[in-house]
């Protein structure tokens, strides 16, 4: 996938007069590559424009000036991005119940290696991820993980834990957004 460049970023008074455009633009990008896997996981494909998009909302909400921070900005966020014939990928634990939340954090600390994107051919591939996401006994509620499918267009994303089973089969839009990801490359 094709990185933020640097000569994409406008500085956050510029951007902040084209916000309102700019966001519809991404949210409908985001629309098309979020899907919902059980009651609390939500996983949003990340590309180009929703990554530039986050660079420009931290640039205008902490007011970033220097050039190395928004240097270092851009770096964080193209972490995001997959590489070629990978699938970038923010999933999102989103439980309301702060108790509730922090023994599922606990319990479900192998839940990125148990996540899966399948393939049309029914292959199943696993999700690769950010170590630093996971501390000794608990998970952060906010993964960044990554999808190697060799180019090819999952059709269904699933979790396979002890007591979190889920899959959910991406719609057409879905698979045509992230084909268009894929090509991107």
């Amino acid at each position: 996938m094709r990185p933020v460049e640097r000569k994409e970023i406008v500085d956050y008074v510029t951007y902040e007069e084209g916000r309102e455009s700019f966001r519809d633009e991404v949210m409908n990008a985001k629309a098309a590559r979020r899907a919902h896997l059980g009651d609390y996981l939500t996983l949003l494909f990340e590309n180009h424009l929703t990554v530039l998009y986050q660079i420009q909302e931290m640039i205008r909400a902490e007011r970033i000036v220097k050039e190395a921070d928004i240097v270092r900005e851009i770096e964080t966020y193209n972490e995001l991005l997959g590489g070629a014939g990978e699938l970038g990928c923010t999933l999102l634990i989103e439980i309301d119940d702060p108790a509730i939340r922090n023994e599922k954090l606990v319990k479900w600390r192998r839940l990125p290696e148990e996540l899966y994107v399948e393939l049309e051919n029914g292959d199943w591939i696993r999700a690769s991820f950010d170590e630093r996401q996971r501390g000794d006994d608990r998970l952060s509620s906010v993964q960044y993980l990554k999808f190697n499918t060799g180019a090819m267009v999952p059709v269904a994303v699933g979790i396979e834990l002890p007591d979190l089973q889920a899959r959910t089969v991406l719609s057409e839009a879905q698979r045509r957004a992230l084909q268009e990801d894929l090509a991107e490359a």
